[in-house]
């Protein structure tokens, strides 16, 4: 940004030089051409007096010939005094009784006719090229140093201001970033001109406005966590009073799980941190919680095949988090289908995606839009199915519907990326 804004300043700079010392190095040019040729035009008249006075002629052609001009006198007789030149056609030309100013090799001759007893003698001064460009490239470099000496200012106040500018934006972008991580209390002091600043209150704001609101939502989902914790005991209680040994076993062992999950919970409520990244093997989960719902899927006599497909299904998804997906899908599936309903849970990996599939057989969903948060056609908040789809999509995947088992029913697959 700083050197776009450097480079903007010298560009309208150069412009604007362009159109004043160009014209003014043009006129230097004009003033010197026109200054030689006015000397030019002294000489040739100061002989032209003379002409006819062959006593004083020779020794004022002397004097106009002193210097770098040269004036000759063609007389009618076509005898050439002074400096030595050929009778060319503008010494015709000026013979006719016609007073002029011609270019010619090496410079410029001045023409003036004299018209005498025996006829009209022209008085020729050259003016050399050294003459009619005398100090031009001088002034041609004076205006190329004040040139260079603008642009060289104005690239320094433009780096100065830019550098002013850009500070203020780089550190409106840095904080951005730092609030985007996860740094919710960084915050940045408003500088530069008043929309920048103006940029950065908005921006200091916005960071307060997210701090409370994510404060308020952990407090409030600790609040409810905690409020488990009665009827977790309670169901400890109940648990522990079983008279079967192997069923108390096996109901402590879904305590257990409950109390961790509640406690991981309250954890990541509370903390201030993002998480690491993490890893889980989705066949491993897949083969999980299909030995978890099978026994339900045998209680409701339900069809349940499991197709695990494919090596090292590694995502960037912890075991817990995309258990709980699949729980929320799976869950769906017996809640919204008849017993009986065939229901099966697949795994599929590539080169660079797993693909965790639970598909049944049952009536399907009327809009297969229903997977967005907060709408459902069974009266549900919606909220479990995008717990989903915000797992896939957080591991850099999505959340996939389609048609489910013979064309009828759900198919809903989390697309996951491969590690």
């Amino acid at each position: 940004m700083r050197s776009l804004l450097v480079r903007y300043g010298l560009a309208v700079t150069s412009i604007v030089l362009i159109a004043f010392l160009v014209p003014l190095g043009i006129m230097a040019q004009s003033l010197t051409e026109e200054r030689a040729l006015t000397a030019g035009r002294q000489d040739a008249q100061q002989v032209a007096l003379f002409v006819d006075d062959p006593v004083r002629l020779p020794a004022t052609l002397a004097d106009a010939n002193s210097g770098e001009r040269r004036t000759t006198v063609f007389t009618p007789s076509d005898q050439v005094l002074g400096e030595p030149a050929p009778v060319s056609a503008s010494v015709q030309l000026a013979r006719t009784g016609r007073a002029f100013t011609a270019a010619t090799a090496g410079g410029a001759e001045v023409l003036v006719p004299v018209a005498g007893a025996g006829g009209i003698s022209v008085v020729r001064t050259f003016v050399p090229d050294s003459q009619l460009r005398a100090g031009v490239y001088r002034a041609w470099l004076a205006l190329a140093g004040v040139g260079l000496a603008l642009l060289l200012v104005t690239a320094l106040a433009g780096y100065r201001i830019a550098s002013g500018l850009s500070r203020s934006v780089t550190d409106l972008a840095d904080v951005a970033q730092r609030l985007g991580a996860g740094e919710l209390t960084a915050r940045v002091e408003p500088s530069g001109p008043s929309e920048v600043r103006s940029v950065g209150k908005v921006l200091n704001e916005l960071g307060e406005q997210v701090d409370s609101l994510l404060a308020d939502e952990r407090e409030l989902i600790a609040d409810l966590s905690h409020r488990l914790r009665t009827p977790i005991t309670a169901l400890r209680l109940d648990t522990e009073s079983l008279s079967d040994a192997e069923e108390r076993e096996r109901m402590e062992a879904h305590v257990a799980g409950l109390v961790a999950a509640v406690d991981t919970l309250i954890e990541e409520a509370r903390s201030h941190h993002r998480r690491a990244p993490a890893r889980g093997d989705a066949a491993q989960v897949v083969r999980d919680r299909a030995t978890f719902w099978s026994v339900l899927a045998a209680s409701q006599d339900r069809p349940f095949s499991l197709d695990v497909r494919g090596t090292a299904a590694v995502v960037p998804v912890s075991a817990p988090e995309l258990g709980a997906a699949l729980d929320v899908i799976l869950d769906n599936v017996f809640k919204h289908t008849e017993p009986g309903t065939r229901l099966s849970l697949s795994v599929r990996v590539d080169a660079q995606t797993v693909r965790v599939t639970v598909a049944d057989a049952g009536p399907g969903l009327p809009d297969l839009k229903l997977a967005r948060r907060g709408r459902s056609s069974t009266g549900s908040t919606g909220i479990g199915m995008d717990v989903a789809r915000r797992t896939a999509e957080h591991a850099g995947g999505g959340l996939e519907l389609a048609p489910g088992l013979d064309g009828k029913g759900l198919s809903v697959t989390l697309r996951l990326p491969r590690v």
